[in-house]
């Protein structure tokens, strides 16, 4: 078959006459030059052709864009929408997922472009269990498409999405997330809930260790609208002040687990040792235990009180015939302390039990079961533990070897303060309660001396105790009563309870307080109406184990939602 002629290629009139041959030459062109001007020629119409190819490309690109093939594959949930993949959690994905399409729905905790065809999402449920998503737009524009790739890459940090993606792995493991060794191939987003353009605390001072701890107003510089690379601090009043972004933070999500925790473990010991609970009323119709910093309120034409303890109501089941009771719930104190360690509401932890012989059979218990508890920890709940001192660092709580626990008198307590501790506690006195400074530099000195962070100082003196604790029928100077300890940090008080009600309006009185006051006498009259068995117990702040027990800087770090005489919100 002949191959097909050239298509002519005009010519500029100007080039025509110019190539020309001049008069008086000759007039015809030689075959040298025609087959320059063919092979030009040639190569002008190429050049033209791709020209129009490339143009046309353009177009069709264009054209694609314009429609969005993948629009139905992203943005705005609707009522309508439905994704019938399994879902899957993000702690649960295994190798048996490698290949198949899941569902998550998760935070967006970080967002990045890649180009213009290629974004990187890591997605976040709770704690710290986040995965790199991936989503690249398709040649052909489904199911992913560029404005796709684009939508995605501009969410909002800390927005709420439904997500459907191929678990795949990843070339090498992902340092930046927790699940490392998988990675999820996005093919459809859906936006649930959208972030603020500013968040008022990002992610990133919300997993530090907090800055300032008074709640005074401060402007937080660089705080707002910062992203999860951005590491600034940000005061505890904006951590409060934020709660949905404090609470979404690992660390507190950490302490939470193990505040729970610590009363679960309370509970299932106190069970298993045939203690029984009982919920004591946190309104009463006068100041309990005769102290005047209590909250009052008005009840009907009269006043009523937040309960500063449950501590009569323990003893009226005992006096009901109840052998070991236990509660857990509110107690309010109506103090203006502005520290670290203290709460206008905080959660107790509370036993009453009858004693058979010694007083010490109590001590005993209250000291197993905050061991169960601190042993509890360390069994089932090393990595929150481990996550918390990242942040918090601390050193490892140190426990008594079983059988040798160390149980120390207040006497013997400001012995080893005036003859190992600090010059200023040289003349401390067997008489008069221990500061907290004074009880932090006991506890030093304990962890050097017995290798422990947990101990028990028994025998207070009579002066440091309330009306119903017990005095030493050999030593009427000390009670039957005790404190606990961790790191220094008192976190328990209890002891013995005077059950015989002449004693009682003795000791009620020796106090400056009447026995037929409002309160006092409801409380004296349980015990002039039945005989009331010999029996003691403790109440535990729940708040304080937590905190000293991984060595927090404050309470309020702990409580869910903490009252101070600053703070009544959130």
């Amino acid at each position: 078959m002949a191959e097909p002629a050239p298509t002519a290629v005009p010519q500029d009139p100007a080039v025509a006459s110019a190539a020309a041959p001049a008069a008086g030459e000759e007039g015809a062109v030689s075959k040298k030059g025609a087959k320059k001007a063919e092979a030009k020629a040639k190569k002008e119409a190429e050049k033209a052709r791709k020209a129009a190819e490339q143009a046309a490309k353009q177009a069709a690109a264009g054209g694609a864009n314009s429609e969005d093939l993948a629009k139905d594959n992203y943005g705005e949930i609707k009522h309508t929408t439905k994704l019938t993949s399994e879902n899957v959690h993000l702690r649960e994905i295994t190798e048996a997922h490698l290949g198949k399409t899941i569902k998550v729905r998760a935070w967006i905790q970080n967002a990045r472009m890649q180009g213009a065809k290629m974004a990187f999402v890591e997605l976040r449920e709770e704690g710290n269990w986040t995965i790199q998503g991936v989503v690249g737009a398709s040649p052909e524009g489904t199911p992913v498409s560029r404005q796709m790739v684009k939508y995605i890459g501009a969410l909002k940090l800390e927005s709420f999405v439904m997500v459907e993606a191929v678990v795949q792995k990843p070339l090498e493991p992902v340092k930046s997330t927790k699940v490392s060794n998988f990675e999820l191939h996005l093919t459809k987003l859906y936006l649930v809930a959208t972030a603020p353009e500013m968040l008022g605390l990002s992610l990133a001072p919300a997993s530090r260790a907090v800055g300032r701890l008074d709640e005074e107003e401060v402007k937080e510089e660089g705080v707002e609208g910062l992203s999860i690379t951005d590491t600034p601090v940000a005061s505890l009043a904006v951590h409060l002040n934020n709660p949905a972004m404090h609470k979404r933070a690992p660390v507190s999500q950490a302490i939470a687990d193990i505040r729970i925790a610590v009363e679960d473990l309370f509970c299932e010991y106190l069970r298993a040792r045939r203690f029984k609970r009982f919920h004591p009323p946190a309104l009463i119709g006068a100041a309990s235990e005769g102290g005047a910093n209590v909250f009052s309120l008005p009840y009907f034409g009269q006043n009523a009180y937040l309960a500063q303890s449950p501590q009569f109501y323990k003893q009226f089941e005992i006096a009901g015939g109840r052998k070991r009771v236990f509660c857990v719930g509110p107690v309010f104190r109506a103090e203006n302390s502005n520290t670290p360690r203290h709460m206008t509401e905080f959660t107790g932890l509370d036993l009453e039990m009858e004693i058979d012989e010694h007083y010490h059979e109590v001590l005993h218990m209250l000291e197993g079961v905050l061991l169960h508890i601190f042993r509890g920890l360390v069994k089932d709940y090393s990595e929150e533990i481990k996550l918390v001192r990242t942040v918090y660092p601390s050193d490892e709580f140190l426990l008594p070897e079983p059988g040798k626990e160390v149980r120390l008198t207040f006497a013997e307590g400001q012995k080893l303060l005036r003859e190992e501790g600090p010059e200023e506690y040289r003349n401390v006195s067997d008489d008069e309660d221990m500061s907290t400074p004074q009880e932090k530099a006991l506890g030093a000195l304990i962890r050097e001396k017995y290798k422990t962070d947990f101990y028990v100082l028994d025998k207070f003196p009579v002066e440091a105790r309330p009306f119903y604790a017990l005095p030493d029928p050999e030593n009427p100077k000390v009670t039957n009563a005790y404190d606990f300890f961790m790191r220094g940090q008192e976190i328990l008080s209890g002891g013995q309870r005077v059950h015989l009600p002449h004693e009682l309006e003795a000791t009620i009185r020796s106090k400056g307080l009447d026995p037929n006051q409002p309160g006092i006498k409801e409380y004296v009259d349980v015990f002039r109406s039945v005989g009331v068995p010999p029996h003691g117990g403790g109440g535990i702040g729940l708040d304080r184990v937590v905190a000293w027990y991984l060595n927090l800087p404050s309470v309020h770090l702990v409580c869910d939602y903490p009252r101070t005489p600053k703070r009544l919100a959130p």
